[in-house]
């Protein structure tokens, strides 16, 4: 009796290989230089607003495109130890989270009705909704002041919080309807059938189920709200309520000759929103990626 043995696989011949290797796509070495180009180009200005921060008012006048020599951390010390940059950074992270939290709160319980029940108008309420990305806040900005004076709001930041909610709605909404529409029927009456109110649905279920969409728009709303400058422009008047945008501006004016603290203090404006933007930004991807799926 003879043994059976399994044929040796065969090794892909050496034209085949290089073929293989051609085909994995690397892309254009053009498409990358590119790329790099443009990456240098955006961090550039960041680099030397950071570096700029550690020289004297000397070293920039002498070359303005050197490095630091000596280094000089007097600069980012003298604005971290004052409370004025403090104060504007807690004026900042309250208008900030405030904004997040009422938009993600308000956005998601509209798209939850947006997307789970059928009713009249629906499709124009939704498309209303659409239209408010085009809506940029430069063309309410007199409206939005007339209102905020008429309403007692001024120089607080809650004439700040409530305008920037109302224009974070439509980015939340259009994301999060895919998310809600993409959770499949059974699963909703599947929780009736066990006795689940359609409350109790949507803070058991829902809220579960759209948390990657929820997340994305909550850092969307943190970082618009961290950057807005022409709102607050209009409506804080009181340095004392100022964010940081605002507050870079107000300083660059006060020490238009100290040039040195005045990229210490803008970069040092720019770091929180930089970092928490690069911890998130995985996040932002996979949340709209799930969104044009659903």
């Amino acid at each position: 009796m003879t043994a059976l043995t399994a044929p040796r696989p065969t090794r892909p011949s050496r034209t085949r290989r290089k073929a293989q290797r051609q085909a994995l796509p690397w892309g254009s070495p053009a498409v990358y230089f590119i790329a790099l180009v443009v990456i240098a180009l955006m961090l550039v200005p960041i680099v030397y607003i950071i570096l700029g921060g550690f020289r004297t008012n000397s070293q920039i006048t002498v070359d303005p495109a050197g490095f630091p020599n000596p280094w000089n951390a007097q600069n980012y010390l003298g604005v971290l130890g004052g409370s004025v940059f403090w104060g504007q950074v807690l004026n900042s992270t309250i208008a900030a989270l405030a904004t997040t939290i009422g938009a993600v709160a308000l956005g998601l319980m509209a798209s939850y009705v947006l997307a789970r029940y059928s009713f009249r108008g629906r499709g124009v309420l939704y498309a209303l909704f659409a239209a408010g990305l085009m809506f940029p806040i430069t063309v309410a900005i007199t409206p939005l002041y007339i209102v905020v004076r008429n309403l007692g709001l001024m120089n607080s930041l809650g004439g700040v919080i409530i305008p920037q909610i109302a224009f974070a709605l439509p980015t939340t909404i259009i994301i999060l309807v895919p998310f809600l529409r993409a959770i499949p029927d059974e699963i909703q009456e599947a929780a009736f059938i066990d006795g689940c109110s359609r409350l109790g649905f949507f803070f058991r279920m829902v809220l579960r189920l759209s948390l990657p969409g929820v997340i994305t728009t909550g850092i969307l709303a943190f970082i618009g709200s961290w950057n807005s400058y022409l709102l607050p422009l209009f409506i804080l008047n009181n340095e004392a309520t100022f964010t940081l945008p605002l507050g870079v501006q107000a300083f660059s004016s006060q020490y238009s000759v100290d040039t040195a603290k005045v990229l210490a203090f803008t970069s040092l404006s720019m770091i929180p929103a930089l970092i928490f933007f690069s911890l998130f930004e995985r996040r932002i991807v996979g949340g709209l990626t799930g969104a044009v799926k659903g």
